[in-house]
């Protein structure tokens, strides 16, 4: 049996019934958050991570797919959200962050995907000493891990609904390439490259089964909630300037 792990998760196992899992205290960050700039976000997550963070829309394969991802710094490694270790208290905290140390894998067997996904454990929580039961003796699943298979569930599902958004998006040519400056007040600059954004001006321009599919499906609001919150990259300077002085610039 074949198992990759998600971005950010070093190697993980298959939950036993039997396992005791440390979770994550209240506000801890995973390791692996505390050191990037942007986060993966879903299709649900829109409405409330554009209240904090610049959503935009990233390739892996020049293009042929996209995801989208909240932005969390200027440069590489570098969370702006974070109060020590720990997330600042009333910022948003994407879902793909709060499942840790739990995700749900696609598995290989025989070099042949299988249609169900398998949940998962990152290894070094599966923690007889120091975690937690989810089950109980006879096997059956305690009030704590049916909260946390239901939001595994959904979020897997809510990737779903994020693939075909993106889908959509590029099959009607609505993403463009843009870049984020930043000038610093005692010299020197960043640039954010590598992101897409929706071109506003090329929806007027879409026919009206076009339109009615994106609103159908939901996609039309994410588009502007995105639109919206790519002013976050102010607040975003602003946040830098609370740890190093930095003055906006495009």
């Amino acid at each position: 049996m074949q198992i990759s792990p998600p971005f950010g998760y070093k190697e993980v196992v298959a939950l036993s019934r039997r396992q005791k899992v440390r979770l994550l205290a209240p506000g801890e960050v995973p390791e692996f958050a505390r050191g990037l700039n942007a986060i993966p976000i879903s299709y649900s997550e829109f409405a409330r991570a554009a209240h904090d963070y610049p959503i935009v829309f990233t390739s892996g394969d020049a293009g042929k797919t996209f995801a989208p991802v909240a932005v969390l710094g200027f440069a590489a490694g570098e969370n702006l959200y974070l109060d020590g270790a720990r997330w600042r208290s009333g910022v948003y905290v994407p879902a793909y962050v709060r499942r840790f140390p739990f995700c749900m894998v696609k598995v290989r067997l025989n070099n042949v995907e299988q249609q169900n996904r398998l949940i998962c454990v990152e290894k070094a929580y599966a923690d007889d000493a120091a975690g937690e039961p989810m089950f109980d003796d006879k096997g059956e699943p305690l009030a704590k891990w049916k909260d946390i298979e239901r939001m595994l569930t959904e979020y897997e599902m809510d990737l779903e609904r994020t693939r075909e958004m993106c889908a959509i998006l590029a099959d009607y040519a609505l993403l463009e390439p843009f870049v984020a400056q930043a000038k610093f007040d005692k010299g020197g600059s960043a640039q954010l490259a590598g992101m897409h954004r929706v071109a506003e001006a090329k929806i007027e321009h879409l026919n009206a089964s076009q339109l009615k599919n994106l609103a159908r499906k939901g996609i039309l609001g994410r588009i502007y909630a995105h639109l919206l919150s790519l002013d976050n990259f102010g607040r975003l300077l602003d946040r830098k300037a609370q740890v190093g002085s930095v003055a906006t610039g495009k």
